[in-house]
């Protein structure tokens, strides 16, 4: 498998999002690879993006959001997940892709649909918040054959608060795919 380049992130988030799907997340940590396929993605635009947690501007907790492309945001939520976020675009634009959900391929126990569970599954916690996405031991990855997918767009989960922002198309999923959190 072949680790995805620096320059694959510093795009446009909503076409790193689209092109996240299929790829495989990598997570190797005591002598284990655990091994994901990308089935679902959330896109998050930066600070003018009320769902974002940069909409709240450079804080401690988003100061990872504002960095350079290619790197790991991981937050805490609801006092026992943790969630996984690719920082995408140039720096200081703040904007990341959510990964919700993957498809167990090499040695992930329990369930993976939903970006929670997924990192429970992978072992993603804090300690990774900030991590190089270009490492050796985290990271992403295109798997050996691309397989052709059919990938449905929808608004994104539990952003209600977010206004005019909680209607936007800016989830995405592979078509079937029975890993995907919610349809």
């Amino acid at each position: 498998m072949q680790k995805l380049p620096r320059e694959f992130y510093d795009r446009d988030t909503v076409l790193v999002a689209r092109e996240l799907l299929g790829k495989l997340l990598v997570h190797r940590a005591g002598g284990v690879a655990r091994i994901g396929k990308i089935v679902e993605v959330e896109a998050y635009l930066g600070e003018h993006d009320l769902a974002a947690h940069s909409s709240k501007g450079r804080t401690p907790r988003t100061q990872i959001m504002f960095g350079p492309p290619g790197h790991a945001y991981v937050y805490f939520i609801y006092g026992m997940y943790f969630c996984v976020n690719v920082v995408t675009e140039r720096e200081g634009h703040a904007s990341a892709v959510l990964l919700r959900a993957v498809e167990p391929v090499e040695n992930l126990e329990g369930r993976t649909c939903g970006p929670g569970l997924l990192c429970r599954a992978l072992h993603i916690d804090k300690k990774l918040n900030g991590h190089d996405l270009l490492s050796d031991d985290f990271f992403i990855a295109a798997p050996e054959t691309a397989e052709k997918i059919s990938i449905v767009k929808r608004p994104r989960i539990g952003v209600d608060y977010a206004k005019h922002w909680a209607k936007r198309h800016l989830r995405f999923y592979i078509k079937g795919n029975s890993f995907v959190s919610r349809l």
